[in-house]
């Protein structure tokens, strides 16, 4: 397996990404609404109780 080395800014990216998807899991428990996301190529709805990161 190749390791490859991020650059600052592809870091800082990756961060954001994580404090987006923390801020998205908590908004939808707030709000009580589902999450629908797409696995093994079909569309999922997550109740908000069952939330994991």
């Amino acid at each position: 397996m190749k390791t490859y080395k991020r650059s600052a800014t592809q870091t800082k990216i990756l961060d954001a990404m994580d404090l987006v998807y923390d801020k998205l899991i908590e908004f939808k428990k707030k709000s009580n609404t589902e999450l629908v996301i797409m696995k093994d190529d079909k569309i999922v709805r997550i109740k908000p109780k069952s939330f994991n990161k």
